[in-house]
């Protein structure tokens, strides 16, 4: 998709959007987009675009799940998570119709922000505002977005980590097919865990002391990726695109979180803090994901904040 079409797509939708950069190389934010990013390099939009997701509404009934790259909060799952506040898997509505607006803008800089109200599973209240600080920096076939991703909790009492578990996550999403993958650094094999079922048979240690892991679209799954691994890279040779997703670490106040999946019903699990996550689906798209952390305890006021660096590169995989 040209960036113009997305516009044009975003117009119809009477979904509002700002374009930083250039429709050349830039990113299209999609303020009624859940804040989504869309980054364009070429005139080409880079990430997926589900056309009835910009056209379209959520509600209870069915989730449209609009591409590019998202700001949501961990965990997803658990007794703590939000996406199961009402027994079953749900995006919260304030997620999904969160109406974003522009705090500053610069010709390289924008800062959009949400109040978005929570609820996890275990029935609590959350208030928060979702913050995203865009940076962009552009070469002839590369464009580089930096974001500081971040949640503030608005609350008046100070929370512990075993009643709220809070933290930033993003999640990049792209169309995928045959010969995709993503590679990340050698890492032991207790530094990668599966969030679904086993996907051992997905990946692979290569000589060139990297671990590959097929997001074809042949299999259903996800992993989570210690804070030993400092980078991710999605390779899609279909389109010459490869995109490597860095986070800062994290400061020793904050711990990385258990962001899986799990049934409302179980406790999330200390010993499984992810960095970083790969998701693969077949329905023929993948998402490359990064965390952040999460305090002991949580003040009002307080924010809890990522840096993610994704640099977008086209040329020969």
């Amino acid at each position: 998709m040209k960036c113009s079409e997305l516009l044009e797509l975003c117009a119809a939708g009477r979904k509002r959007c700002h374009l930083l950069g250039t429709e050349a190389a830039g990113v299209v934010i999609g303020l009624d987009l859940e804040g989504r990013l869309f980054a364009v390099l070429n005139g080409e939009v880079l990430n997926r675009v589900n056309p009835k997701a910009v056209l379209g509404t959520s509600n209870q009934d069915g989730y449209l799940n609009p591409g590019g790259d998202g700001l949501w909060p961990a965990p997803e799952g658990s007794c703590l998570g939000y996406e199961y506040a009402i027994g079953r898997w749900r995006v919260p509505p304030g997620l999904s119709g969160a109406r974003y607006w522009i705090t500053e803008s610069t010709p390289a800089t924008t800062t959009i922000r949400a109040e978005i109200d929570l609820i996890n599973a275990s029935g609590l209240g959350i208030p928060a505002a979702f913050e995203r600080r865009v940076s962009l920096a552009t070469t002839g076939t590369s464009l580089a977005m930096t974001v500081v991703e971040s949640i503030s909790y608005l609350g008046a009492r100070q929370l512990r980590r075993e009643e709220c578990l809070i933290a930033p996550w993003t999640l990049a999403q792209f169309d995928c097919g045959p010969g995709c993958e993503v590679v990340f650094p050698e890492v032991a094999p207790a530094g990668i865990w599966d969030l679904y079922d086993p996907s051992n048979d997905q990946r692979r240690l290569g000589g060139d002391h990297q671990w590959h892991t097929r997001t074809d679209g042949g299999k259903r799954y996800q992993i989570g990726i210690s804070d030993a691994v400092d980078w991710i890279e999605y390779r899609d040779p279909r389109r010459g695109l490869t995109v490597r997703r860095s986070a800062d670490r994290l400061p020793p106040a904050l711990a990385y979180i258990d962001i899986a999946d799990r049934p409302p019903t179980e406790q999330p699990q200390t010993a499984l803090g992810a960095r970083f996550s790969v998701y693969s689906d077949t329905a023929g798209f993948m998402e490359i994901e990064a965390a952040g952390g999460c305090p002991v305890e949580i003040a009002p006021g307080q924010v809890l904040a990522v840096t993610v660096t994704t640099v977008y590169s086209k040329g020969q995989v």
